[in-house]
């Protein structure tokens, strides 16, 4: 069982965990350190406090041990983007789907949105399938730019609200 919780400072540590080794491959590419962590989990509990509210970042946790990140990001008033992050060995058991799923209902419901968008690397399948599993749609790529400045096509998704209360359609 996933759930979503406030990320809290003693979860640093756990944190450097999560953002390091393969998981970070499609990311940065560069481990977080313990003073990293701490100022990231500063700047969300701030986030936190800001009105009107922009950013949410929840921690991805099962049996009781942060597993992962999630955040939701309003980029417009209706519309907002999702990305998260799951430590390299808790891949594959179906947290990062259950994490998505909760974001998206409270993006519809709580917050008030009426379109997510979410992107992942072209190299990481298993986000897409995430996303799709999710109720999102592939509806294309997004051009970003690598360190190194060439450009790399993302695979784009997005999920619209059905209703006006927000309700939206998962797939299985």
């Amino acid at each position: 069982m996933v759930t979503l919780r406030a990320l809290a400072l003693d979860d640093a540590p756990a944190l450097t965990r999560v953002y390091s080794g393969a998981s970070i491959r499609h990311t940065t590419g560069r481990p977080l350190t313990l003073d990293q962590a701490h100022d990231k989990i500063r700047a969300a509990l701030a986030r936190a406090a800001e009105t009107p509210r922009a950013q949410w970042s929840w921690g991805i946790v099962t049996e009781d041990e942060l597993i992962g990140l999630i955040a939701l990001r309003r980029r417009t008033p209706s519309m907002g983007t999702i990305s998260y992050i799951l430590r390299e060995d808790s891949w594959g058991h179906g947290y990062a789907t259950h994490a998505a799923i909760h974001v998206v209902s409270a993006a519809f419901t709580t917050v008030g949105l009426n379109r997510l968008e979410a992107m992942h690397h072209p190299d990481n399948p298993a986000s897409g399938r995430v996303l799709i599993k999710a109720g999102f749609t592939r509806v294309g790529t997004s051009d970003r730019h690598g360190d190194d400045g060439t450009a790399i096509s993302y695979e784009l998704y997005a999920l619209e609200a059905v209703s006006p209360a927000g309700a939206y359609e998962m797939r299985q």
